[in-house]
């Protein structure tokens, strides 16, 4: 029990394999199948793991959400914390889509960004020049900030002099919200 603790104040929940907290309560559990502090000890795990999702869920990071309560769904699969967090998580998503405005949307392949192709530099240089020709407002949604800024970087050296006026958003899948200053779609 006293290894289990230890783990657990370092923050070694279920890593590393063998020297973790929950290994060393199901260790327990399995000299001692009543033992209600080692019982104790594995939920103790499950409510930290659904504490650090409700964190990345206040920051919109749906990803670690996910795999937050996935490792806590391995450990107690009908956790009622957990279910309420993922219903959570749908909520959020939900309300994330609706967050973005209105307009036309131009997808960003995924290979071609990963590599930043120099077909998707000509894709996003003809944008630009629309952005400019029609003056819109752009939204650029990316799967990261880095990436979201290369896009931009790239709309703005595409047309020298003009301001492109828009913001990054992260999100999944990448692509660009053209909107007309009016708020429409182009």
């Amino acid at each position: 029990m006293s290894r289990a603790e230890q783990a657990l104040r370092k923050g070694h929940l279920t890593q590393p394999a063998g020297a973790s907290a929950y290994d060393y309560y199901l260790r327990v559990l399995q000299l001692q199948p009543d033992n209600s502090k080692a019982e104790t000890g594995i939920q103790t795990i499950v409510v930290t793991y659904v504490e650090r999702a409700r964190d990345a869920l206040r920051r919109r990071d749906f990803g670690e959400v996910n795999t937050l309560l996935k490792r806590a769904e391995m450990l107690a699969p009908a956790n009622p914390l957990v279910a309420e967090v993922r219903t959570q998580l749908v909520r959020e998503r939900g309300r994330a889509q609706l967050d973005l405005p209105q307009g036309e949307v131009i997808g960003l392949p995924a290979g071609e960004l990963a590599v930043r192709s120099a077909g998707l530099v000509e894709q996003l240089q003809r944008v630009a020049g629309r952005i400019r020709s029609e003056q819109l407002r752009v939204i650029i949604v990316a799967r990261s900030d880095a990436e979201g800024r290369w896009v931009y970087q790239q709309l703005r050296e595409a047309v020298p002099g003009y301001r492109v006026r828009g913001d990054i958003k992260v999100g999944n899948p990448a692509k660009l919200i053209l909107i007309k200053p009016s708020g429409g779609a182009p």
